[in-house]
């Protein structure tokens, strides 16, 4: 008899099932999968992704109508992709389909088929659609409060735009700026000429200036998402000497790399480009139409740069589906304590650790010679530390950079994000050293940075060794060849041996680069003075 309530109170008590959801954007080039967790309490997690370029949009600009070997390649990507959905349990997809089934004769049959055959929902949007979604990808991920935005989407088959300001959205456009179709039409050859790429950029620059006015937009804050974007990241990255990051979200790109970057594929050919770091093979054909397009668009608004987005539709879709309302970015600190939750840390030693790191910053910032952009960094290396732990105690530090290095949410480009993830690293044990692999990758100047921002975690974390939040101020006063560090207790007459112990133990860092010595001692509160 005793059994029935005990299994009624575990199924009570088990955590409820997530809801998964799919979206499928069926594009001019690719066709892309993405598949979500759905939790009313953290939002959106990626559990699975998947990209096939079937290559819709061949001979589409020539004949008005899909190809039907492109149609059928495409019929297998996307049974696949069901396949996918099925096996990972997904409840409800999202499908649509862009420029070159929108724009084709026998687009609509295409539709039909893969609704009769793969029992996929899918439907054509229109292009008004297709720039809200990717936008609204953009404005999740991005802060737009207070900016004059342009968001560009290169596609197989269309360039859309979709400006806003202060997040109010101004200008939505769809031009026939997409890479798969200007390739068709002006770059054919293996190797493209001069004469070749220098009239597609006019043929470019004359439809922008008819489809937008560049005015409003100019030195506008552009950011770029899809394929021609992404590939343009990485390969900057390459180029700049950077190690390969899982993402290239919110990597930034000048007008004049755009130009030297477009000017050297160009005088390679197709095969050569499969070749390059950073770019991917499949695109190798059609990624000098994409960044002539990206090229003239800088011109035209006369923007230095660009920001590379590494979401785009599908998410869009996703966040539709979810009823997500957020229509700005969350607040990054948010993001960093929300991840720091998933990986199960104490919430009130990271804060504390934030907290006091934060002081030490404030007070030493200057005289380590921090920039005041570094302030978030450490704040965000505070509350992410400990999320190592998730995997185990021993190492933790070194299971930290590797969690926060492959981290989905946390609003942090590549290079920022590299840093906090170094930082925490070395929160404890030994502190940066030059034969660590991944500290030498970093140019002179970050490795720089972390090292003092890693000096001030260091002893933060040190300062609350018993996980207590016995301290409650931080004080420091250099002398010729000391730094005196006074603490007080957050509750009256507490002991902080332990603190001053565990702070002392891991000031080594910060010594070696203030060439002092460091003397961490208790404060005693002027009440209790005799």
């Amino acid at each position: 008899m005793s059994a029935r309530p005990a299994a009624r109170k575990a199924a009570a008590e088990a955590p409820a099932v997530r809801d998964r959801i799919a979206a499928i954007d069926v594009g001019s080039n690719s066709i892309r999968l993405l598949v979500a967790e759905v939790d009313p309490a953290s939002g959106l997690s990626i559990i699975d992704e998947m990209k096939d370029q079937p290559r819709l949009a061949t001979g589409l600009a020539a004949t008005g109508s899909l190809d039907e070997h492109a149609m059928e390649r495409a019929l297998e990507t996307l049974a696949r992709m069901r396949e996918v959905c099925q096996r990972r349990g997904v409840k409800r997809i999202a499908a649509v389909a862009t420029a070159a089934v929108r724009e084709a004769d026998n687009g609509r049959r295409f539709v039909r088929r893969v609704r009769q055959e793969l029992d996929i929902p899918l439907r054509i949007i229109d292009a008004e659609t297709e720039a809200a979604l990717s936008y609204r990808s953009v404005a999740h991920h991005f802060r737009l409060a207070g900016e004059r935005t342009l968001v560009a989407d290169i596609g197989g088959g269309s360039l859309e735009l979709i400006g806003a300001v202060d997040g109010l959205v101004e200008l939505t456009a769809s031009l026939p700026l997409g890479a798969v179709r200007l390739t068709e039409l002006y770059l054919p050859g293996q190797r493209a000429t001069r004469r070749e790429v220098d009239r597609l950029r006019a043929h470019v620059r004359k439809r922008l200036k008819r489809g937008i006015s560049g005015r409003p937009w100019a030195a506008a804050t552009v950011i770029g998402s899809g394929g021609t974007f992404t590939s343009l990241g990485r390969m900057v990255q390459a180029r700049r000497g950077q190690p390969p990051g899982d993402t290239v979200h919110g990597v930034s790109v000048t007008a004049a790399e755009v130009e030297q970057i477009l000017d050297w594929l160009a005088s390679r050919t197709a095969e050569q480009r499969r070749q390059v770091a950073g770019l991917n093979p499949e695109r190798a054909d059609i990624i000098l139409a994409g960044l002539a397009v990206t090229a003239e668009l800088l011109d035209w608004t006369r923007s230095r740069s660009l920001t590379v987005s590494a979401f785009g539709l599908r998410e869009g879709l996703l966040l539709e589906m979810s009823g997500a309302r957020e229509v700005v970015a969350p607040d990054p600190l948010r993001l960093f304590r929300e991840f720091a939750e998933r990986c199960q840390s104490d919430r009130r030693h990271v804060e504390q650790v934030r907290y006091l790191a934060l002081q030490l910053f404030d007070q030493l910032g200057e005289e380590l010679g921090c920039e005041p952009e570094e302030r978030v960094l450490l704040e965000a290396a505070g509350l992410l530390h400990d999320v190592g732990q998730l995997v185990s105690y021993r190492k933790h530090h070194k299971h930290s950079y590797q969690l926060i290095m492959h981290a989905e949410r946390l609003g942090l480009p590549p290079r920022e994000r590299g840093l906090v993830a170094l930082v925490s690293r070395y929160h404890r044990r030994s502190g940066p050293r030059r034969k660590h692999e991944e500290l030498a990758a970093l140019p002179p100047e970050d490795q720089v940075v972390v090292r003092r921002l890693s000096a001030l975690l260091r002893v933060a974390d040190g300062l609350d060794r018993g996980h207590t939040a016995a301290v409650e101020t931080v004080t420091t006063e250099l002398t010729g060849r000391t730094l005196v560090v006074r603490i007080g207790p957050r509750l009256r007459a507490a002991d902080l041996g332990l603190e001053c112990w565990g702070a002392s133990r891991k000031a080594d860092v910060l010594a070696k680069l203030l060439r002092r010595d460091v003397e961490i001692t208790g404060a005693v509160p002027p009440e209790l003075v005799p």
